[in-house]
């Protein structure tokens, strides 16, 4: 039998372990994703260990907790387990001590908590845990294996390889763990800029982000980007109006139609969105910065700052035009009474190879389902727009218009 580190079930020669252990080594000395990470050290150490179950604990230093989400073994697929730090039970103990702890019958001790077999129908019979330190020697977490293959109790030799497996990989989880908070903290960052662009015509900034993130995602991914791709669109989405903050509020918060002057004023907020995230380093703001100078470019070209047309405008500002357009007619503004979702996705429809990209308005026909579910729990007024008909005019025979996202046509 063959995996990812060679052949189990059988005796290893002291080359082959080596062999594992440098591979290991290369393979985790670029992992830079948390998750990823701890999944190949999971595997790499239920194989060269033999072992029914391993788990993963990292320490949580504000809910003062250890934590697992990657674990392999019976019953443990994409469950996580918390146990307090300064807790009684073996993994606690562990932690606290820095020291290692190998039961030959873990039901006999009194530190074992049975809980996790209970939930996963799993007996443990022999266990090993160990501390996982960074070179400072403080405590990251630890590593816990259970139930050789063969049946034996675990010896001083699996202590030694699970202890080598446990110092390879500390620097590693640490480097992870930091660059996962830089990215958390950036996505935070991003996410404040975007409020307090929105927050100026928008009374709920936290459902508008958060709406047009999810629909930005799941049509990135129904286009056929991966995950990787619709990621970086889903955190860039927000700050696609950050550009609002320069326009004034006689202008960004007028209840009726804008005056042409008004409106040449208004649609400069793409520029100053391209001009505020121009240059960065950043693939996020990257992204950002053609969302929030392109996303009122339209497919056949009437669309602004620049008349784009087509494939000319970027992708990720097309993707995003839907999502924004969507979720603008479905919720209340100063200047607008909310839509029904019936109508608002007739519009989106109605709009394919006018202001949007057909292949976007396609990949939205089949997300439309999971898009509703979002706005399930709104109440709107009356239908403000039949779908293949005149939009509704102004009562004092003014030019009709559409209200469309984050503006008012003239």
């Amino acid at each position: 039998m063959m995996n990812a580190f060679g052949p189990t079930n059988r005796k290893r020669t002291a080359e082959e372990k080596l062999n594992m252990l440098v591979e290991f080594g290369a393979r985790i000395s670029c992992e830079l994703r948390l998750d990823k990470l701890l999944d190949i050290i999971a595997q790499q150490i239920s194989t060269m260990l033999d072992v029914g179950r391993c788990t993963i604990y990292l320490t949580d230093n504000e809910s003062h907790e250890l934590w697992s989400k990657i674990a392999r073994g019976k019953g443990l697929e994409h469950t996580e387990i918390r146990v307090p730090m300064k807790g009684n039970g073996i993994i606690s103990v562990v932690a606290q001590t820095g020291q290692t702890i190998n039961l030959a019958n873990a039901y006999e001790d009194p530190r074992f908590s049975m809980d996790v077999d209970m939930v996963t129908d799993f007996r443990t019979r022999s266990m090993l845990a160990v501390p996982l330190k960074n070179n400072s020697g403080q405590v990251l977490g630890v590593f816990q294996v259970a139930n050789k293959a063969d049946g034996s109790a675990f010896d001083k030799h699996d202590e030694g390889i699970l202890l080598l497996l446990a110092t390879l990989a500390g620097s590693a989880i640490e480097i992870a763990k930091l660059y996962q908070d830089i990215h958390v903290s950036q996505l935070e960052t991003i996410y404040r800029l975007a409020v307090t662009a929105e927050y100026r015509d928008q009374q709920d900034t936290r459902s508008h982000l958060k709406n047009i993130s999810i629909i930005s995602y799941l049509l990135a991914l129904a286009m056929g980007l991966s995950k990787k791709e619709a990621d970086l669109i889903k955190n860039a989405s927000p700050l696609h109006d950050i550009g609002k903050v320069a326009l004034a509020d006689n202008i960004l918060l007028k209840p009726g139609k804008l005056t042409p002057e008004e409106f040449e004023i208004m649609k400069s907020h793409t520029l100053y969105g391209g001009r505020i995230l121009e240059g960065a380093h950043s693939k996020v703001l990257q992204t950002a910065h053609k969302m929030s100078l392109y996303h009122h470019e339209k497919w056949n070209g009437k669309g602004y700052p620049k008349g784009l047309k087509g494939e000319e405008i970027p992708l990720e500002a097309r993707i995003l035009t839907v999502a924004d357009v969507f979720d603008a007619l479905c919720v209340f503004r100063v200047y607008k009474k909310a839509w029904p979702t019936s109508e608002a996705y007739a519009y989106i429809l109605e709009q394919s190879g006018q202001s949007f990209d057909p292949r976007c308005v396609e990949a939205f026909k089949k997300i439309y389902p999971s898009v509703r579910k979002l706005y399930a729990h709104l109440s709107v007024n009356q239908p403000r727009y039949k779908p293949s008909a005149e939009p509704p005019s102004k009562p004092n025979n003014e030019p009709k218009t559409i209200t469309t996202p984050n503006h008012k046509l003239p």
